[in-house]
């Protein structure tokens, strides 16, 4: 006879229980898991206690703290040597900034907005969550009604003046003209221009010009 149900996971956890884990991991509530993840409040809570009870973890926080990884996971077959990670002299690894994030009060807007206004390439958006390209480094947008004062970002651009001019096009307001703060003993002049997004926090187009 067949038996129902679903089948065994030769995991710790399920593929749904893994999904719900690293959105706890985030340190995101049951009800912001539960809207990412397309399930009830109630689902969250049934997931949240059933990995629990399978690692025998006292609390959320525990949860947090557990080092797991899916056995399906580039990173578990990392680090079972499947591919090289950081040698051990250097076990740390820093590199370039990776990922910038910032708070907006509406994905919809603020997508058009950095894509279509400023011209940053869209990545992909999931649920309240959109990440653009600058360039290398990320930028990740999420979507909160208390969108506050945050970090200034300073976009690098080749002629500051043909981009002050593109964007003001586009809508942009800037504060003031292109101007130079600063000059370097070579001779390199670094020129900024400052505008407000959405949530009228400012922002910054540089640009270093050499000294041919």
């Amino acid at each position: 006879m067949k038996l129902r149900g679903r089948p065994p996971h030769d995991d710790v956890l399920t593929p749904a229980e893994w999904r719900v884990l690293q959105f706890v991991r985030h340190g995101l509530s049951d009800s912001k898991i539960a809207r990412l993840h397309g399930i009830s409040v109630d689902a969250v809570k049934f997931h949240t206690e059933n990995i629990r009870g399978k690692l025998q973890l006292k609390h959320r926080d525990a949860l947090r703290a557990w080092r797991g990884v899916p056995k399906t996971s580039n990173l578990n077959r990392a680090l079972n040597g499947e591919k090289t990670m950081s040698s051990p002299e250097n076990a740390v690894g820093l590199g370039p900034i990776g990922q910038i994030s910032r708070t907006v009060k509406d994905i919809q807007r603020s997508e058009q907005w950095y894509g279509k206004v400023l011209g940053l390439p869209h990545l992909y958006t999931f649920g309240k969550l959109a990440f653009f390209d600058c360039d290398g480094t990320r930028l990740f947008l999420n979507e909160t009604p208390d969108a506050g004062n945050e970090s200034i970002l300073y976009l690098r651009v080749e002629d500051i003046q043909s981009t002050y001019d593109e964007l003001q096009r586009r809508g942009v307001e800037f504060t003031g003209a292109p101007h130079m703060i600063h000059k370097h003993g070579d001779g390199t002049e670094e020129w900024m221009a400052f505008f407000k997004d959405l949530e009228d926090r400012p922002m910054a187009i540089m640009s270093q010009v050499p000294n041919k």
